[in-house]
């Protein structure tokens, strides 16, 4: 199992901007240096706490920072720009990384987003299609481009001067496009299998219960035995929320104290999704009635904390629970506590990953 970095980073509101984009950049660049084989962040226009405004931006700051890991947007959400606009921009950021790139795509999921970019009432699961279609035209195709959808037309034909190359939409440097990832938020999600079809790998979210989580392997295989691909768990990343100390209270306090930044990451993501009406993501059983989903209950069931021992030790049973997977993507949290913050992702490389490795090994070697 592959070790990755995943943060939708969930900050104090009242917290020094700059103070927090340099913390995620540092995240970022500690991931590299321990051997992290990825990293993704993801995006959001209009909210405090998720203040990473552009995944696109954030990441050509880490250019020249990291020199292994593979930068991923998670996610550009697709809706609130024009497809030439990222083609263009995430074409440059493959090139600026010489490959070193993932590209992550979603509807969006922040519904202020999505009003303030005028789309709040739109379908936004059509508008997200018609616009990576277009996205892989222009990437595909040559000008004069004249691509006409519901939601957005490219066309390059009247001001097209091939001869001094103006008129030309880039492409990336991988072809003929750079991976492509979706993340899956909801159970059995039928994307998971829509975008297998289409060569595209999912992630699952970390804020998903263990058997929703598990749902999403057998619509993704669904998905390939569509179109005659296999179906590896090699390709399949599932997001955790984990913390690792050197001292079981340590954790236990960091992990879910009252100051905790994992304790606040969910509070922020459950009054969110609330208030969308989204309760089954936290269910342990669909039939649950929402009024028995507390944050409690969120933080009890989605949080794996403690030493190095026991953290491996509840990341193989969480495995036992979903499947095998490919890559375990490591969830950024706010680094209240910097020390503490920095130790966990080093403890995790260092001392957790290469337990769990080692026990997959050894039971594959007895199967």
């Amino acid at each position: 199992m592959k070790l990755g970095f995943f943060t939708m980073p969930i900050h104090p509101v009242d917290k020094d901007w700059r103070t927090s984009l340099r913390e995620d950049r540092a995240a970022f660049i500690l991931a590299d240096e321990l051997g992290f084989s990825e990293a993704y962040c993801g995006e959001h226009s209009t909210d405090k706490a998720e203040n990473i405004t552009s995944c696109v931006t954030f990441l050509a700051t880490l250019v020249d920072a990291t020199k292994r890991i593979k930068l991923g947007t998670g996610t550009v959400n697709m809706p609130n720009s024009h497809p030439a606009r990222i083609a263009a921009e995430v074409a440059m950021l493959d090139h600026l990384l010489d490959g070193r790139f993932i590209f992550g795509i979603s509807p969006g999921g922040l519904l202020s987003d999505a009003e303030v970019f005028g789309n709040l009432d739109a379908d936004r699961n059509a508008m997200f299609l018609e616009c990576i279609n277009q996205v892989l035209a222009i990437w595909g195709g040559e000008p004069p481009y004249n691509l006409k959808g519901k939601y957005w037309t490219v066309a390059v034909e009247k001001q097209l001067m091939p001869e001094i190359g103006q008129g030309y939409l880039p492409k990336p440097l991988q072809r003929p496009h750079p991976p492509i990832v979706v993340t899956a938020v909801a159970p059995f999600s039928k994307g998971v299998t829509e975008a297998a079809a289409r060569g595209w790998e999912p992630i699952s979210a970390n804020f998903l219960m263990p058997q929703w989580v598990k749902s999403h392997w057998p619509k993704y295989v669904e998905g390939c035995q569509r179109v005659g691909r296999p179906a590896l768990p090699a390709n399949w990343r599932v997001a955790k929320s984990i913390f690792v100390a050197d001292d079981d209270k340590v954790a236990r306090d960091y992990a879910t104290g009252p100051n905790s930044p994992y304790r606040y990451y969910y509070q922020q993501l459950f009054t969110k999704l609330a208030r969308g009406g989204r309760y089954e993501l936290f269910k342990t059983h669909r039939e649950q009635p929402d009024s028995e989903v507390t944050l409690d209950g969120i933080c009890k069931e989605l949080i794996i904390y403690g030493t190095p021992n026991k953290v491996a030790d509840e990341l193989l049973a969480f495995r036992e629970k979903t499947g095998d997977f490919g890559t375990l993507l490591y969830a950024g949290k706010d680094w209240t506590d910097v020390a503490l913050g920095r130790r966990s992702m080093v403890l995790m490389a260092e001392k957790v990953m290469p337990k769990v490795n080692a026990a997959i090994g050894a039971r594959q070697a007895a199967e």
